[in-house]
């Protein structure tokens, strides 16, 4: 994605696992000072790690100092295996994220996903609540509500879906929030891919980002 960019492999359960690291500018942030997780769209889809909004996630967590790990799902690029109905995918984000807690043990986490990938990161999020550590904030981008079983998130969830989605239709995302008194935010005109408006995921996420002090 820029000169900042590492690209490697992990052992998955299935076979090894294409990641992408981003990092951010060293001239702005000596050292991360947290580590996000970004998930793409669907893969039977077309969906990859090079995704437009997912690549948008990650530029926007290296510049709120984050390093910024992306990882094509089973199947997808270098990625061994076949899709596993978001079941493999969520083991599969573990693992990662169990990788990476050996380079950066302490920082503070982040889990974003678009679509599909919303659905992994709010099941790995639950599994995280589970195990009593949670990422700090999790950023949902076109929630896969309707599509898949989305589980519960928490209060302080990032979401934002566009007004004109007609892969997952808002009014989807708003039966999911509406018993967990959560808000979403909508960007009008926009539709499943943002097209034209991925600049406002960007300014969104950041605005309301609660930055590390110091920062």
């Amino acid at each position: 994605m820029n000169a900042q960019t590492e690209h490697f492999l992990i052992p998955g359960a299935v076979g090894s696992l294409q990641c992408a690291l981003d990092l951010p500018d060293p001239e702005v942030f000596a050292a991360p000072v947290g580590l996000a997780l970004v998930a793409h769209p669907h893969p039977l889809y077309g969906g990859t790690m090079d995704n437009k909004v997912a690549q948008t996630l990650a530029r926007t967590f290296t510049g709120l100092g984050y390093a910024a790990v992306r990882m094509n799902f089973r199947g997808v690029g270098q990625s061994a295996g076949t899709h596993d109905a978001g079941i493999g995918e969520t083991d599969d984000m573990a693992l990662l994220l169990a990788h990476m807690r050996t380079r950066y043990p302490a920082l503070p986490l982040a889990l974003a996903g678009f679509s599909f990938g919303t659905f992994v990161q709010a099941c790995l999020q639950q599994r995280l609540i589970q195990a009593g550590t949670p990422a700090e904030r999790l950023v949902l981008v076109g929630a896969a509500a309707g599509k898949w079983a989305m589980p519960e998130i928490p209060a302080n969830t990032i979401l934002i879906h566009g007004e004109q989605d007609d892969t997952i239709p808002l009014s989807a995302v708003l039966d999911w929030l509406r018993p967990q008194d959560i808000p979403v935010t909508v960007i009008p005109g926009a539709d499943h891919f943002f097209h034209r408006r991925l600049h406002h995921i960007k300014q969104l996420v950041t605005s309301m980002w609660d930055k590390p002090a110091g920062c």
